[in-house]
């Protein structure tokens, strides 16, 4: 989420004021198109997932995938309470927009709750009014909404509603997201946007100007590595998850977990140096990830 997400934004609800819904079939098939056509580290449906589950999957990328193009690529907070009022009319059986319809039929044959959703829309608004963050407990309540929502839904999907395993299920996805912020300390940077708590900054004694100028201090070095210690510690943790779930999502959660883990690695293995080169898992990664996720390690 967040930062995470990346590519063209497509239609928003207004491109679907044309008076005719989609057909579900032809909603599945739109959602589906958008999770196959955008880069992620993760997509939220990866290859491992059963393939029945795989529209449901697509459907929940797809209503994510277009909140977060409203809030990063447009800006649009009018957009956002647009996507609201389609989420609305899902839950009340009358959705307009293909990810809508789709989503629709998702939430009815799993019986999903409204709030998930809702918290992603807050954390898009929060994106378009991007102030930063003071300390880490600032950044966690930040992942609360943009990040652990993803983890939690796709344990409505598999029948899984216990406070226990959606508290493991946070621990990765927000572990994920952290991951996720240190490789694109520079991208972010280049957006306007900082995500390293402001206290922590101070701490190691490391400045905006620092990161502008893209300087590898000692001070940036031991930040980097505190903040990456702090990933690590909550992917290893919530990775406790794929014990308490079946094998049609053990593998995905090891895949998640993995693949943070690995982002943190590579963050290492470069000094921390992010300004330089952004360090990115290759196709051999992913073929390791898979093969350590079937074997059930991370």
């Amino acid at each position: 989420m967040g930062s995470a997400m990346s590519g063209a934004p497509h239609p928003g609800p207004a491109a679907w004021d044309d008076g005719a819904a989609p057909s579900l079939t032809e909603a599945y098939a739109y959602c589906t198109r958008i999770a196959r056509t955008h880069y992620e580290n993760f997509t939220i449906a990866s290859w491992m997932m059963p393939r029945s589950m795989r529209p449901h999957m697509h459907a929940i990328y797809a209503y994510a995938r277009g909140a977060d193009d409203l809030a990063d690529e447009a800006m649009d907070l009018a957009g956002l309470d647009r996507w609201e009022e389609e989420l609305t009319r899902a839950y009340e059986g009358v959705p307009h927009h293909p990810v809508f319809v789709a989503l629709a039929d998702t939430v009815h044959r799993f019986e999903i709750p409204r709030e998930p959703f809702l918290d992603l829309l807050r954390a898009f608004r929060s994106d378009v009014r991007f102030q930063g963050f003071e300390t880490m407990d600032d950044l966690l309540g930040y992942a609360r909404y943009s990040a652990n929502p993803v983890g939690r839904l796709v344990l409505y999907l598999f029948g899984y509603r216990d406070e226990r395993r959606q508290g493991l299920s946070d621990s990765v996805c927000t572990g994920l997201q952290l991951a996720n912020f240190w490789q694109d300390v520079a991208i972010d940077l280049a957006k306007g946007r900082i995500y390293l708590p402001r206290g922590d900054m101070a701490r190691f004694g490391v400045c905006v100007a620092d990161l502008e100028g893209g300087r590898v201090t000692p001070g940036f070095v031991a930040l980097m590595r505190h903040e990456c210690e702090v990933a690590r510690q909550m992917l290893v943790a919530g990775a406790e998850l794929s014990q308490t779930v079946d094998g049609r999502l053990k593998r995905d959660v090891l895949l998640f977990a993995g693949g943070g883990l690995a982002i943190v690695r590579l963050i290492e293995a470069v000094g921390y140096d992010v300004f330089r080169r952004r360090p990115m898992l290759s196709k051999l990664d992913y073929v390791r990830l898979g093969w350590r996720a079937l074997g059930g390690r991370i």
